[in-house]
């Protein structure tokens, strides 16, 4: 059967799919000594927000005052995941907790690169396309810092870590 991207997007069957061959994809990375996989990873998510807005856009802006509607937003409709944001601001960090996350579904003891990486590559990717032709110093660019816990290493959740920056790209 041949489902356009539109249609793939409207499935839960994607997630599960990728959950089930990123480990894979890992685990061949390992193998064959492929350096930087971690980054790799971002930008494999990076890539799947590119396609991605073209589909489906949460919102025209975003800002410090909305930010965490809209990462709220990203992980219900895209990961099925229902989680808890807290934001520093001394720190510059916004912290998602997810104790189901789409692609840390297991344990694994044979991976030390959380399935997660993909996804806070995917967010913070997603944050700068939506705010990408705007310019106005209110609005918010994520970098990816830091998946703190995972529950591919055990943990009960995941928390991903994304530094902040308003009104400008760094």
């Amino acid at each position: 059967m041949n489902f356009s991207r539109k249609e793939l997007i409207q499935t839960e069957t994607t997630m599960n799919q990728m959950r089930n061959s990123v480990y894979g994809l890992v685990r061949f990375m390992e193998k064959n000594r492929i350096q930087e996989v971690k980054e790799k990873l971002r930008k494999m998510g990076q890539n799947i927000a590119r396609t991605y807005i073209n589909y489906w856009k949460p919102t025209e802006t975003v800002t410090i005052t909305n930010i965490k509607d809209v990462i709220t937003t990203i992980y219900q409709k895209i990961l099925n995941s229902a989680i808890s944001i807290e934001i520093d601001k001394l720190k510059k960090e916004i912290i998602v907790k997810d104790p189901k996350c789409a692609l840390c579904k297991y344990h694994h003891e044979d991976i030390e690169i959380a399935g997660c990486e993909i996804l806070i590559g995917m967010v913070s990717e997603f944050v700068y396309l939506i705010n990408k032709d705007f310019g106005e110093p209110s609005f918010i660019f994520l970098k990816p810092s830091e998946v703190k816990e995972s529950r591919t290493f055990g943990s009960k959740s995941c928390i991903q870590v994304f530094k902040y920056n308003e009104g400008r790209e760094e």
